[in-house]
């Protein structure tokens, strides 16, 4: 979707959504369960950043399983937002972010 064609109640759903989705890996797969949400508004969107101190990179799964009750999370994400993405931070850590209705 292209920023004119996002509508606030979408922009929400999705950031909502991604924003559920990131924070609940945290949960599942950071030890410390602490990471840092950032949300900018951006021209016609919306970037999220979940920042945390795990130095594994998420990926998505290649196959996923029907009865799986995991595994899920980044395709989801994949499906809603407009683009996402992961990157290592300086000093260690990681952080995940996505965009919705930027472009």
């Amino acid at each position: 979707m292209v920023a004119d064609e996002w509508e606030l109640p979408e922009l929400s759903d999705a950031a909502e959504l991604g924003v559920t989705e990131l924070v609940a890996n945290v949960v599942r797969h950071v030890p410390d369960r602490r990471c840092v949400v950032l949300v900018l508004r951006l021209e016609g969107g919306v970037r999220v950043e979940v920042a945390d101190a795990a130095p594994e990179l998420p990926f998505p799964a290649m196959e996923l399983d029907g009865e799986a009750e995991h595994g899920r999370g980044l395709a989801l994400l994949d499906a809603v937002v407009g683009k996402w993405g992961v990157g290592s931070r300086s000093g260690g850590g990681k952080t995940v972010w996505f965009e919705c209705g930027t472009s």
